[in-house]
């Protein structure tokens, strides 16, 4: 069984999907900064000056100041302004993944372009080097 689990791990597509997962967190990171830093302080000054990290419902009826205070207090409140930021964040990074899988999904279909012909014996689809037909294994002519 432990070697099993070894070659299990040690398959390429295994340690490709650690990378992606590694990668993937310092990826959020950035995107986190990026929401929080960069994207949403204009658009907070645009709406009238709102902090939506701070945003929140008070459940409680204590009226705090911020998000902090209440859980500082241990007040319940609704933060909808950090779910907010997660929601753009979300969005920007399943944008940036989209793009990136478009952009794969763009060069597999000009490499899967590969030249073919049709077989003069069964009219199936074969490459344009093949010596014998897959579908009838006529012997082809060389071109």
């Amino acid at each position: 069984m432990l070697k099993e689990f070894r070659d299990f791990i040690a398959r390429g597509n295994v340690i490709d999907l650690a990378v992606a997962v590694i990668i993937a967190a310092a990826f959020g990171k950035i995107i986190t900064s990026l929401v929080d830093g960069v994207i949403m302080p204009p658009i907070g000054m645009v709406l009238g000056k709102v902090d939506f990290a701070n945003l929140f419902f008070d459940l409680s009826g204590a009226h705090p100041a911020s998000v902090a205070e209440a859980k500082a207090k241990g007040l319940p409140v609704i933060a909808y302004g950090a779910f907010l930021n997660d929601v753009i964040s979300f969005l920007i990074v399943a944008f940036v993944v989209f793009l990136v899988i478009r952009q794969i999904n763009k060069r597999k279909r000009v490499e899967a372009a590969a030249p073919t012909k049709d077989c003069p014996y069964c009219l199936s689809v074969i490459p344009v080097n093949a010596t014998r037909c897959s579908g009838c294994c006529g012997e082809l002519p060389i071109s």
